[in-house]
Parts: structure tokens; C-alpha cells; sequence
């Protein structure tokens, strides 16, 4: 096995021959790939890639049935306290209690992370200014747009100060222009705050030019670097067709349109 790295010098998230099955379904097979710290990483598949068991994966939802995982150094399956701690999670379902206010979710959320009261309020406070959110404080989640309510559960994901932010297609039934706000405040992230990011993704359009992009397709990845390196490997001419010639198939361009 491999000596574990320390925290300063070990990639954000390290996935190693990383398999999982359903019964006989293969999930995933053999998975590799890991992502510099402070980087914005894009997970690339369609529906049914295997994004979301992986990221069931990295956050402990589901047991590790083959191959390793590391945040920071730290092994999610013998180290999960440590590992996780420095992991926050938005996840695809929507995961607010409707009924309770915002500033009561998060301030319940942050004592589920052994945050007192006083410290938990304040955090909360501080994340909700970081998402604009501060004046909707004490309005119940139910009142919130679907736009508003990711920015909650991203200022959630932030309240125990996580060095990884994973999120599992966070865009899914928003508008243009809440797209493009929730895909904005995580990039400002990784360039103010050096925040580390793995976005998974069907929507070839959420990829920026200087992005890190893993492309995974029927649980394998078929590429994984620079946007510039994902090209070359695929002969492409733009992410577009590349993901199509990677995936072989035209179908996979029109579902990630």
C-alpha cells in the first residue's frame, strides 16, 4: 500500500482503482484520478456515468467496495473523520428542510458538525453575507426560488470551513441566469479563496477554458486534464465534439446539450 501523503503536499482528492457494483451492475471500473488543490475540476458525464455513486463514494454515503480514496492524504474509508471533515457537499437532491427557516437550517446543520451555538450562528451569518443571502435570513426555505435555495445549501456545504467542495449537478432545474450566478460564486471561490472544487456535470456549457475536466462515461474515464489536453487526446477541435468522439456515439452530444 502506499505510504500517505501529508496534507500539504497530497492532491485535494485522490480516487485510486476505484470500482463499485449493484448486485451485477458495474457502476464504476477502476476509476483514477486526482486533482491538484485549488483547482476548479469539472466531472463530465451524462446521466447514469456513475457521477453521483462516486461522489456517494467520497462522502462515506456508500462503503468503498474496491480501491482508495484520499482527501488531503487523508483515507476516506480508515481516516473518515479527518477526511471528511475537510469535504463539503451540495448534493443533486435538494436536501433543506422546507419548513424551517434558512438561518435555522444552517445553525442546525453547523451543530451537527459539534459547532456550538454561538460560534454556529456566527458562521452562519458569514456565509450567508457570502452568498447574498443575508436579508433572507429568517424566511422559510419553501419561499426561497430554486436558485436561492442552492446558494443555501452551498453557504451550508461552507459553514465547517471545508478545504473540497464537491458538487453533484448543482444546476439541475435552474434558469439561465441562477446557473450562471451558482456557477460564478464557486469559480470566485477557487480564485479568492483557493478553495479546491470537483463539479460534476452533464452540460458541456458549465466548462470554462482553464478547467480541469474528467470525463466519465459508463463508469470509466475516458480523459482527464486541461481542457486544451482533452482536444488533443480526442482530435477535437472543442469540448463538444471531443466528449462525442470520446463517448463514440452522437446520442451523448445531443443528452449534454
Amino acid at each position: 500500500m502506499m505510504h500517505e501523503m501529508t496534507t500539504v503536499d497530497a492532491p485535494a482528492v485522490a480516487i485510486e482503482g476505484v470500482s463499485h457494483c449493484y448486485g451485477k451492475r458495474q457502476a464504476l471500473d477502476e476509476v483514477t484520478f486526482s486533482i491538484t488543490p485549488s483547482t476548479f475540476a469539472v466531472l463530465l458525464g451524462l446521466n447514469g456515468a456513475g457521477k453521483s455513486t462516486l461522489f456517494s463514494l467520497v462522502t462515506r454515503l456508500y462503503a468503498i467496495q474496491r480501491g482508495h480514496i484520499r482527501v488531503f492524504g487523508r483515507d476516506v474509508e480508515h481516516a473518515s473523520s479527518e477526511a471528511l471533515r475537510m469535504v463539503g457537499v451540495v448534493f443533486q437532491q435538494r436536501t433543506l428542510d422546507l419548513d424551517l427557516s434558512v438561518i435555522q437550517n444552517l445553525t442546525y446543520h453547523a451543530a451537527l458538525h459539534g459547532i456550538g451555538k454561538h460560534d454556529g450562528r456566527a458562521r452562519a451569518d458569514e456565509v450567508l453575507a457570502r452568498v447574498a443571502l443575508s436579508d433572507r435570513a429568517n424566511d422559510k426555505v419553501r419561499n426561497l426560488s430554486g436558485g436561492q435555495m442552492r446558494r443555501v445549501e452551498i453557504a451550508r456545504a461552507l459553514l465547517h470551513r471545508p478545504r473540497l467542495l464537491v458538487l453533484d449537478e448543482p444546476t439541475v432545474g435552474l434558469d439561465i441566469k441562477s446557473r450562471a450566478d451558482i456557477l460564478g460564486y464557486v469559480r470566485r471561490l477557487v480564485v479568492e479563496e483557493g478553495a479546491s472544487v470537483l463539479w460534476a456535470t452533464h452540460l458541456i456549457d458549465e466548462i470554462a477554458d482553464d478547467d480541469d475536466v474528467i470525463v466519465l462515461h459508463h463508469g470509466r474515464v475516458l480523459a482527464h486534464g486541461s481542457v486544451p489536453r482533452v482536444l488533443d487526446a480526442a482530435g477535437a477541435k472543442d469540448v463538444r465534439a471531443a466528449f462525442t468522439r470520446l463517448t463514440q456515439g452522437t446520442d451523448a452530444a445531443i443528452e449534454a446539450s
